[in-house]
């Protein structure tokens, strides 16, 4: 480590709490965001996600975003974010106090494509 941040984007560190679903699991969970910045975040929790695997995070203020987890080493895990947030908008208090969650319909912009038919295929 050399102790030069080379990040191109501006993070903010923070104590907040979200709701993520991985796309292959039935049910959301909290975790703690640690880092936000516009493209993606830092989690920590007990939520067992792997490199790759799609989530549909939900911020305080921002709503749901797709992502996907970028790395993952213990029990913290990063996020890159399908669109740009303003992550500011986390900073600020929600008009009730309460967090909302919003639901939203799962994105499988980032899976495989359907395996053809095999009649459909010809021998080479």
């Amino acid at each position: 480590m050399t102790g030069v941040d080379t990040r191109s984007v501006a993070r903010d560190s923070l104590f907040l709490l979200a709701d993520i679903k991985v796309e292959s699991q039935d049910d959301s969970q909290r975790v703690r965001v640690r880092n936000l910045s516009d493209g993606g975040m830092m989690g920590e929790g007990n939520l067992r996600v792997q490199r790759g695997n799609r989530v549909r995070v939900a911020l305080r203020n921002i709503g749901s975003v797709h992502g996907t987890v970028a790395w993952v080493q213990d029990n913290r895990f990063g996020v890159a974010f399908d669109e740009e947030v303003d992550s500011q908008m986390a900073r600020r208090p929600t008009a009730s106090g309460v967090d909302r969650v919003e639901p939203s319909s799962p994105s499988y912009a980032h899976c495989a494509p359907p395996l053809p038919d095999p009649k459909s295929l010809r021998k080479v």
